[in-house]
């Protein structure tokens, strides 16, 4: 008896690949609103029109690495396999149902003989920014920056310890003018003047991946990770800058220099820069001020003892210089650090009798209160003023609807949790890519709604409409049944 599976599964039928890809398929509308033209342009430099054997079309090879990337393919291989077996992605590709598909060691090799010491994934990052930027789809005015860690591929366990030398921060020259600066206000002699030394640190190196940095934070995962430092537009959640670096640098040290690049190379208007809590620094905050940015940034009180006073407890006057305590004492200036800090003490008289004198003084052994302020915290004091206001709130407000929201998609569904490559250039590669393909996705949906027919538009807003009643009487409805004796479960 013959099989009816398997007599319809050898059955010659004349298809059309055309009529196989559904209407709402992604790719179907990516390949209907963005156009891949740029990058022949961009790769042009890396292929030979009249030497060698005839290659891939430089379009096939990034749109099938775009394809790795949209749906989360762990690797190269996995991704020709598929390709292999996916009518939409050969239809998307260019590729017959019987064309050959490119081998996967296509993709190593290109790296290492035409991508190894360009920024060729950077170029194209920028271009579809561009596009972007011309769809009117992104504003420059508010940008979100934030990194997120990503597990490096390597053990753990295998590290070597290692001494490097630490340039120091590149404010250091500024911070000791101010210091000197508010030094002679206060009538006190200048500093002498100190050689910044590289700093000498000890680290973990893994010997698996050399470029990764071994991560220690709080309420973070101990190991070997990378840092995707990434900038979004608040308009679209367009994404216009990536950066990568070691797990072990500080989120503060590349920002400025990012936000310089886009306003540079974009020619971005930047107005307002949203940050979380690890950027609250008066360094930071000085510099965006500085570049006529508005910081928009979370505050935190910084170290302090639990169940004492914290500095937020005590108020600064500026027109007499002192700092008042909750006892209505005065804290007076003493001395300014290298550091950068003014200290301002108490008297020990007055903390002496001072009812609250348990819950101010750190330890029983201190007679007196210590309070340090930066030279340059009334910048940080200007974010606080800024983040009262409605326009401060709405503003911070958004920053987990645009940031946040861009790095869960990429790990949900992008695979950016972790590192498919080891080394710095190609994680970068890694995290541009994936950008990329969030990118394209969120032009082509935009632009496929801009151009949705009039019925098609009246219907999506029915069932959008629809949706929301239905939540708003369902949310109704639990107290409703409450008050009256009903059970809500």
């Amino acid at each position: 008896m013959i099989n009816k599976v398997t007599s319809v599964q050898t059955k010659y039928e004349f298809v059309n690949i055309e009529n196989l890809v559904p209407e709402n398929h992604i790719l179907r509308i990516i390949d209907k609103h963005f156009d891949f033209s740029f990058v022949r342009e961009v790769l042009e430099p890396f292929y030979c029109s009249n030497n060698g054997r005839p290659g891939f079309d430089p379009v096939q090879i990034i749109k099938m690495l775009l394809i790795g990337y949209l749906f989360g393919i762990r690797s190269e291989r996995q991704l020709c396999a598929d390709v292999e077996v996916n009518v939409a992605y050969r239809w998307f590709l260019g590729f017959s149902l019987e064309d050959k598909i490119p081998h996967h060691s296509t993709f190593s090799k290109l790296r290492v003989r035409k991508f190894k010491d360009n920024d060729v994934f950077q170029k194209i990052f920028d271009e579809v920014v561009f596009k972007a930027i011309n769809l009117n789809m992104v504003s420059g005015k508010v940008l979100y920056s934030d990194s997120t860690h990503i597990k490096a591929n390597a053990n753990k366990q295998k590290f070597t310890k290692e001494e490097i030398s630490r340039e120091a921060k590149w404010y250091v020259d500024e911070l000791d003018n101010a210091v000197t600066e508010n030094r002679e206000i206060h009538d006190k002699k200048p500093l002498k003047k100190k050689e910044h030394k590289p700093e000498i640190k000890t680290i973990k190196v893994s010997t698996t991946d050399p470029d990764s940095g071994h991560m220690v934070r709080d309420r973070k995962p101990k190991g070997f990770f990378y840092l995707d430092h990434r900038t979004v537009d608040s308009k679209y959640n367009i994404i216009t800058d990536v950066f990568v670096t070691p797990g072990n640098v500080n989120d503060a040290d590349p920002i400025l220099d990012r936000l310089k690049r886009q306003i540079d190379v974009f020619g971005f208007e930047l107005k307002y820069a949203g940050l979380d809590a690890g950027y609250f620094t008066a360094p930071i905050c000085k510099g965006l001020t500085d570049l006529k940015i508005q910081p928009v940034i979370a505050t935190r009180l910084g170290p302090h003892v639990k169940g004492k006073y914290t500095k937020n407890k005590f108020i600064y006057i500026e027109e007499w210089d002192v700092y008042a305590c909750p006892n209505d004492c005065f804290l007076k200036y003493r001395t300014t650090t290298r550091e950068g800090y003014a200290e301002y003490v108490s008297c020990k008289n007055s903390c002496n009798l001072c009812p609250h004198r348990d819950d101010c003084l750190l330890n029983d052994n201190q007679e007196f209160r210590t309070i340090r302020r930066h030279v340059w915290e009334i910048y940080k004091e200007r974010d606080k003023q800024f983040l009262k206001t409605d326009k401060g709130r709405s503003l911070y407000k958004r920053r987990k609807e645009t940031i946040e929201r861009s790095f869960a998609d990429s790990k949900e569904l992008h695979g950016l949790r972790y590192a498919r490559m080891r080394g710095i250039k190609n994680v970068s590669e890694q995290c541009l890519m994936t950008a990329v393909a969030q990118n394209i996705k969120k032009i082509a949906r935009v632009l496929c709604k801009r151009t949705l027919p009039e019925n098609d538009m009246l219907r999506s807003s029915f069932y959008k409409n629809h949706t929301m009643l239905s939540h708003l009487i369902i949310l109704m409805r639990k107290p409703m049944q409450k008050c009256m004796g009903y059970s809500t479960a």
